[in-house]
């Protein structure tokens, strides 16, 4: 199932955020919470400090990045680019290099983000002190993962979408045009799987099995 709000993504996960002040503060965080959210143009996360506590919700302006489970998420801004009816929002780092590359998705519904956290493909990014417009900080552990995607946010069709950059200020779409040059620089690293890239075995249609291929590689040299 890929759209609609699954189970999975209504859930309670383990992790922490951020603040503004760059304070880390450890609980548990629902991503895609119902309702409306503490600012009408920003999206939104729900945390409490543990099961028995009250639950709060946590607009985007209230926070510079969030862990859950094993899913790390940082603040941008979203200048029309159609990923976000949101002027503020989280997109999801899917590989941590110099050059990133971040996921956005598209859905209806409620909360913030937009995503369900699960289907973990390797480990890496780490949100840490960073924030808007200012990559990450800080190296957190943690994995990243693609999302299987649920509602939240009235984003977009509901269809995935991949931004490159050092950080979200300088966040740009990936197109048929640039696909090459970008990924083949993001994942530099693993040469065997640029070639795949240059020789056009994998394109902009399958991202996903891209990544997954990828974190695979990496995974077989021990990274």
């Amino acid at each position: 199932m890929l759209l609609g709000i699954t189970a999975k993504s209504q859930s309670w996960q383990p992790g922490y955020f951020y603040d503004v002040k760059g304070t880390k503060n450890t609980g548990l965080i629902r991503v895609d919470p119902r309702g409306k959210g503490p600012i009408k143009d920003e999206g939104f996360i729900e945390y409490k400090e543990n099961a028995k506590a009250e639950s709060i919700k946590l607009s985007a302006s209230d926070l510079r990045s969030f862990v859950a489970g094993k899913d790390s998420f940082i603040v941008a801004a979203a200048p029309r680019q159609g990923w976000s009816k949101y002027d503020l929002d989280f997109v999801q780092v899917v590989v941590d290099a110099p050059l990133r590359l971040f996921i956005a998705q598209g859905g209806s519904g409620g909360g913030g983000g937009g995503f369900s956290p699960g289907l973990s493909i390797g480990a890496g990014a780490g949100a840490g002190t960073g924030g808007y417009g200012g990559g990450f900080g800080g190296g957190v552990g943690g994995g990243v993962s693609i999302p299987i995607f649920g509602g939240g946010g009235g984003r977009g069709d509901g269809k995935a979408q991949y931004f490159y950059g050092a950080n979200t200020a300088e966040m740009q779409p990936i197109t048929n045009e640039n696909f090459i040059d970008v990924m083949s620089e993001i994942m530099g690293d693993e040469p065997e799987v640029v070639e795949k890239i240059q020789t056009k075995k994998f394109g902009p249609n399958n991202m996903a099995k891209l990544i997954a291929y990828f974190k695979q590689v990496q995974a077989s040299h021990g990274q």
